[in-house]
């Protein structure tokens, strides 16, 4: 039976074994600060979120969980970040197991690399830069924290927060103060917002990124084009995104701060959307303005091969691209002196419109379900699930039963990708032997 599955199906039935352990483990008294066990859905619905690295919680992650709880939380986040696959692979390594075709072929799935050459090497790279980042992370908000908290917790604040940020989870243990409070305590803190922000970027950039760069350093020249895009896109969206932001709160969650203040909060604003979950300003107060940026900034997401969710940046560049040439009336789509496939429009369509459509269609649902909730609060809980951010207005933990099961199913099929889900129930290929007539019809 093992042996007949997919690729694509044995990811998808990977990340599912881990949340049912993950939800097993939660479960237990151990895990929870009254002693008794937090139920089933609770706990379910924590470890979905902490596997898939999205961050919406039903309970404070501080005030119901015990360490052993946040230990369990941080060890699903960190392997949902990085990929159970990659995980497992690097401990075959480490033990001097041979790295067979098939388990090539899983890692090539895994993190989205172009080709199955060098996957063995690439999976080396991606987990010791991973622990270098996230060590070198959380030294740096040691410096904060163990002053604040003392030396245990400051330590232990300072690894579980850089984890969280690195694999784009959005987890945080800022409810001693207050409840999810997150950490807007530190909305004008230089170090800790570029900190956080620095680990959401690099995790959210991809592997395959991360290994051009080593390879190429500074020469750009010599870089991938899909590292290009990548890293052109992401510029892109943190700048506007930034400014936007601004522009919408500046007399609202802006009108109090100092101008410091106002730029940290104006760009974390921006970066965290992009499949991050943390907010240093409450979010329940945006705009109507700002709850739209932030949806379509949730939308779009990180990179491809990264921590991160949402539809990619590479194909939100390469819909925007096929829009423009077609209005221009030119075949093909040339970027960077390059010219891409027609298998990118098919799957960068694909893509798009199946997250459009569950988003839609989850949307409606809640609607129906949650009539006292406003609309917009309902869009920025259905597009941060499926973009796997944890952005909420807080309406996470007061929804019904149904809306919660629903939210489970789009944060697993945000993290394994919509399409890869899909993919997984229809695998096999059916080829018409026979080619039908054609026929036009309207469009427009």
């Amino acid at each position: 039976m093992v042996h007949r599955l997919s690729r694509v199906q044995t990811i998808a039935i990977g990340f599912l074994l881990i949340i049912i352990i993950g939800t097993i483990l939660l479960m237990l008294p151990i895990a929870s600060r009254n002693g008794e066990s937090v139920g089933f859905l609770n706990a379910l619905f924590t470890a979905t979120s902490s596997t898939c690295v999205t961050g919406l919680v039903v309970v404070d992650t501080y005030s119901n969980w015990t360490l052993f709880g946040q230990i369990i939380i941080i060890i699903l986040v960190q392997i949902g970040g990085l990929g159970f696959i990659t995980i497992g692979v690097f401990f075959s390594i480490f033990l001097k197991r041979r790295i067979g075709l098939k388990e090539r072929n899983l890692i090539q799935e895994s993190v989205n690399t172009l080709q199955i050459g060098g996957t063995v090497r690439l999976v080396r790279k991606i987990v010791c830069y991973s622990v270098i980042i996230e060590g070198t992370g959380a030294l740096l908000l040691m410096i904060r924290f163990i002053p604040s908290f003392g030396w245990l917790k400051g330590i232990w604040y300072g690894i579980f927060h850089s984890v969280s940020a690195f694999c784009n989870a959005g987890f945080d243990l800022m409810g001693q103060f207050e409840p999810y409070a997150s950490l807007t305590m530190y909305y004008n803190d230089i170090l800790v917002n570029v900190v956080i922000m620095s680990l959401i970027i690099i995790g959210g950039i991809g592997f395959i990124v991360w290994d051009d760069i080593s390879v190429h350093k500074w020469n750009m020249k010599k870089y991938m084009l899909h590292t290009k895009i990548v890293l052109t896109m992401t510029i892109a969206l943190i700048v506007v995104g930034s400014l936007c932001f601004y522009l919408f709160e500046q007399e609202n969650l802006l009108a109090d701060m100092d101008i410091k203040g106002k730029i940290l909060s104006s760009i974390f604003g921006a970066v965290t959307p992009r499949t991050a979950g943390f907010n240093t300003t409450d979010t329940g107060a945006y705009t109507e303005a700002t709850r739209l940026l932030t949806v379509i900034l949730m939308f779009i997401g990180g990179s491809p091969g990264s921590t991160a969710g949402g539809i990619k940046t590479t194909t939100m560049v390469v819909i925007l691209l096929y829009i423009w040439s077609t209005l221009r009336n030119k075949r093909g789509l040339n970027i960077f002196g390059r010219r891409l496939d027609e298998d990118c429009i098919k799957k960068a369509s694909t893509v798009f419109f199946i997250n459009l459509l569950l988003a839609a269609v989850s949307s409606l649902i809640m609607c129906g379900l949650e009539t006292s909730l406003p609309i917009s609060d309902i869009f920025m809980e259905v597009f941060s699930a499926i973009g796997t951010v944890g952005i909420s207005t807080g309406i996470t933990r007061d929804i019904t039963i149904i809306s919660k099961i629903l939210l489970i199913f789009l944060m697993y099929s945000g993290r394994i990708g919509s399409m890869s889900f899909a993919l997984s129930f229809t695998e096999k290929k059916q080829s018409s032997p026979v080619k039908l007539p054609i026929e036009r019809i309207t469009i427009g």
